[in-house]
């Protein structure tokens, strides 16, 4: 028996309790007691966390790549690694080797003329305490452990709720933690949306969740009820801008092979293609012929991953037969002339490249997140901007092209959660940058420094001189030609 079929036949016993807000409730009192107890945390126990989590997922890193491939049933194991362990273990040890500049008190000025007197003030980066993690079935390995780089390093514990939807990847998890941490260091807790919505509602000192941005709606109203600060990392429609000067074969091969990693079960995959008019067809059959060189056959293909489950799989249908019925044209990259039955067994789908798509179409109105890619074309690049403009802020944005002034055109009339030039999504794996979105694409940001002080608590910290300055300034009573003099001279700054 595999560990998804165990813990499909044990709902129950995986919530951990026939109520499960009463034990996740408990493991925070007893989490929050320990955090209390140990402070102030140091970095020898910080870096303690870190170090332990990059062997855990370095150890098993085998194992937790097949229970994805279980899962998913069918998602390269190699690919696993590359996707989903590999960019957490960067995570982690980005943070072991800055965690003591990161630790650093940090300065700050003090106005005359309190500088003068005496006067310091520094911000002092303190954790917050417990922090809740909700992490999502796309990536269920990097998108659990990627954010613990900045929760330990930040000196706070963790909670976590790993998706239902990859169960053999989320019973590993909590395996796995169990194994590596006490559990009022970590804690894993899986189960359905009841114990989801238990687990929002639960008055952590910050959660994180990562998620459809439906769902985060709910997430945030539940937090709300504690006043409990919140990260949301969604998505949205990331648009790739082909400029006019942009390499087509360049640009259709990074497309391509950003979107179709995962199949397309990205919250950062390029969601949609804007090129000029006059390039579309090119476009549109360098598009197909990377995928075919790709994949030259896409069922029973051990470097192809299926969509995640047969309700996901009929959604993305249902946007395809929407868009025909609407007008557009639909390319399917078939390479092999692989007969796909909608009502067979499998989940794999083949790359749908949909043309003459216009905003009427669900296609062009949800996420995506699987093997579909709108080409819509433009007559001039401020069309596309102003397209971009016009709807949802997005999580990722990419533009292509060979002039910097198309490029900086783009960039400067445009707004989204973070941007890839000549490429796609690759501005997430550089460590130092921060990772975000911003309106409906998301709230907040992690990675490195930036999560470090996301998941930290920046406490002001005046010393005042041993010159009661009040006095000095005329600012006790009774007031007169002291406190006038203060005024004037202060005024003039």
């Amino acid at each position: 028996m595999t560990i998804a079929e165990r813990t499909r036949e044990a709902p129950a016993e995986a919530a951990g309790q026939e109520d499960p807000r009463m034990g996740m409730e408990d493991v925070l009192r007893r989490q929050r007691a320990a955090f209390e107890a140990e402070r102030p945390v140091s970095r020898k126990i910080r870096d303690d966390r870190l170090r332990r989590t990059i062997d855990l997922l370095k150890t098993h890193q085998d194992a937790l790549a097949a229970a994805m491939n279980e899962d998913f049933c069918g998602r390269p194991p190699l690919m696993g690694k590359f996707a989903d362990v590999l960019p957490a273990v960067k995570a982690l040890a980005h943070a072991r080797k800055h965690l003591k500049s990161w630790m650093r008190p940090e300065r700050r000025s003090v106005d005359f003329p309190l500088n003068l007197l005496g006067a310091k003030a520094w911000v002092s980066w303190e954790p917050k305490g417990v922090v809740g993690v909700i992490s999502p079935w796309n990536f269920p390995v990097n998108l659990t452990f990627a954010p613990l780089a900045g929760i330990f390093a930040a000196g706070n514990r963790a909670m976590i709720k790993p998706s239902e939807f990859t169960p053999a990847t989320s019973a590993l998890i909590a395996e796995l933690i169990a194994r590596y941490f006490d559990e009022t260091e970590a804690a894993v807790f899986t189960g359905g949306p009841e114990v989801g919505a238990a687990f929002a509602s639960l008055p952590f000192d910050h959660l994180l969740f990562t998620g459809a941005t439906g769902i985060a709606r709910h997430v945030m109203r539940a937090a709300a009820e504690n006043l409990v600060p919140v990260t949301l990392e969604l998505g949205g429609k990331s648009p790739a801008i082909l400029t006019p000067s942009a390499d087509l074969d360049r640009a259709a091969y990074r497309i391509i092979a950003g979107k179709m990693m995962n199949a397309g079960q990205i919250c950062l995959a390029p969601d949609y293609a804007l090129v000029p008019r006059k390039h579309e067809e090119a476009f549109v059959a360098a598009l197909e012929e990377v995928a075919s060189a790709l994949y030259p056959q896409v069922k029973d293909n051990p470097n192809y991953t299926a969509v995640i489950n047969r309700r996901h799989k009929e959604r993305l249908l249902g946007y395809v037969r929407d868009a025909e019925a609407k007008g557009a044209r639909v390319r399917v990259v078939n390479p092999a002339g692989e007969r796909f039955d909608p009502d067979d067994n499998s989940n794999v789908l083949p790359l749908h490249i949909l043309t003459d798509v216009s905003d009427e179409m669900t296609v062009m109105q949800e996420e995506i997140f699987g093997p579909l890619l709108p080409v819509k074309s433009y007559e001039t690049l401020e069309e596309a901007i102003a397209y971009v403009n016009a709807h949802p802020r997005p999580l990722g944005l990419y533009v292509f092209g060979e002039r910097e002034s198309e490029i900086d055109q783009v960039l400067q009339r445009t707004i989204s959660g973070g941007v890839t030039v000549n490429d796609v999504m690759w501005h997430v794996a550089v460590e130092d940058l921060p990772f975000g979105g911003i309106g409906p694409s998301g709230m907040g940001v992690y990675h490195g420094r930036d999560g470090f002080r996301s998941f930290s608590h920046p406490r002001s910290i005046l010393r005042q001189p041993k010159i009661d300055v009040l006095k000095l300034s005329g600012a006790i009573p009774p007031y007169g030609k002291a406190l006038e003099r203060t005024l004037k001279m202060q005024m003039k700054g």
